[in-house]
């Protein structure tokens, strides 16, 4: 398959959440792999082929796309008219957010956008950092936000790309973002189906977190290496 034209709503996420100098997320590793899996939904979404019915994905065009990472994910979703349900939107951006971020992020590697580091935490454990690559165009897709930013968000791809942004707390750290920008980007989470499976996902993990410490245990591990 052929590599479409322009970066899909996945790769635009992801070059806005990462810092392109250091090459770290700026949010929590497992916060961005649920909007990358919401920002699949929302670009499956905005091509016609998957939509949502009470809380459930469903697909209605299996038409592969173009896009290899876009396809697989596709194919995880049940085909329609095989007699299978739809899978809840909530537990699939759960499930499939790390598949999602780290096809996304092969994908960006191979085709020199992103360069992969590997280091090692304190010594021993490996982990990774993404700085941009020779081929990097993560700072037309911050432009490009920041503009529909100043706009008022005028379509339907802008307003789906900032819902995640918010969603995964990312809202802080896009360009231009003050603070009745960040409120209007906010407000959008529970308008937009994907977004608002990745909102849900992230307080969960946080009550999850403040539960932890409420009862002594250990906090929840923050580590930025994708």
């Amino acid at each position: 398959m052929t590599q479409p034209p322009g970066p899909t709503l996945p790769e635009e996420l992801l070059l806005l959440a990462l810092d392109p100098r250091r090459g770290r997320p700026y949010c929590r590793n497992r916060f961005l792999e649920y909007a990358m899996a919401g920002a699949a939904l929302a670009e499956l979404e905005l091509q016609g082929r998957i939509t949502e019915q009470r809380g459930e994905i469903q697909v209605v065009n299996p038409l592969e796309p173009a896009d290899p990472v876009l396809a697989a994910l596709l194919r995880s979703l049940p085909a329609p008219g095989k007699g299978r349900s739809g899978v809840t939107t909530r537990g699939w951006v759960r499930d499939a957010g790390r598949p999602a971020a780290d096809m996304c992020l092969e994908s960006l590697v191979q085709r020199g956008v992103l360069i992969q580091e590997t280091r090692r935490f304190l010594g021993l454990l490996p982990y990774h950092r993404h700085p941009a690559g020779p081929q990097s165009y993560a700072g037309p897709v911050r432009e490009r936000f920041a503009a529909a930013e100043r706009a008022g968000l005028p379509d339907h791809r802008s307003r789906a790309l900032a819902a995640l942004v918010a969603a995964a707390g990312l809202d802080p750290h896009v360009p231009g973002a003050g603070l009745s920008s960040r409120s209007a980007m906010r407000s959008l989470i529970h308008e937009r189906w994907p977004a608002h499976a990745v909102y849900r996902n992230v307080r969960q993990d946080k009550s999850d977190a403040s539960g932890r410490r409420a009862a002594g245990g250990a906090p929840m591990n923050t580590g930025s290496g994708s």
